[in-house]
């Protein structure tokens, strides 16, 4: 038997976990991603108590990647997806609320090995087809809402 659940349902029975992250992009117009467990992915975690989504999303980005100096453009939108959350031995939504900044691509690239980044780069628009080929499907449509599709 499948059971069909509406939105609002889901909600109610699931854990909601907010988290925020950054769509970064610098002054060539590259955007920064990071590889984690076999995928492209963005910077960007849950939101500590008292913090606000977009220092959530600025404080994730210098954590993962290395970057110190961004600057905050904008709020792109947000994606949900089911995962597992060890803190409450169960299947949660994560709530991520996205935002563009400005990077330098001058800075170091420091990818943070105790989150299982393996690798941060930028990458320029001409290339980024085959990264989004191999990442989350909400990913890449949070991805072309910002102004690096455009």
């Amino acid at each position: 038997m499948i059971i069909i659940l509406k939105q609002e349902k889901i909600n109610t029975i699931m854990k909601k976990v907010l988290a925020a992250g950054g769509i970064v992009i610098n002054q060539d117009k590259e955007l920064l991603m990071i590889f984690r467990r076999l995928l492209w992915d963005l910077p960007k975690g849950h939101l500590d108590k008292g913090e606000t989504l977009e220092g959530c999303a600025i404080h994730e980005v210098q954590e993962e990647t290395g970057l110190k100096n961004l600057q905050l453009k904008g709020f792109v939108g947000k994606t949900e997806h089911i995962y597992y959350e060890r803190k409450f031995r169960e299947e949660a939504i994560k709530e991520t609320h996205w935002f563009e900044m400005l990077g330098d691509k001058n800075e170091q690239l420091i990818p943070l090995e105790k989150e299982s980044i393996e690798r941060a780069e930028w990458v320029p628009k001409s290339k980024l087809k085959k990264y989004l080929f191999n990442t989350f499907e909400n990913v890449e449509e949070i991805i072309k809402k910002s102004s690096i599709y455009n």
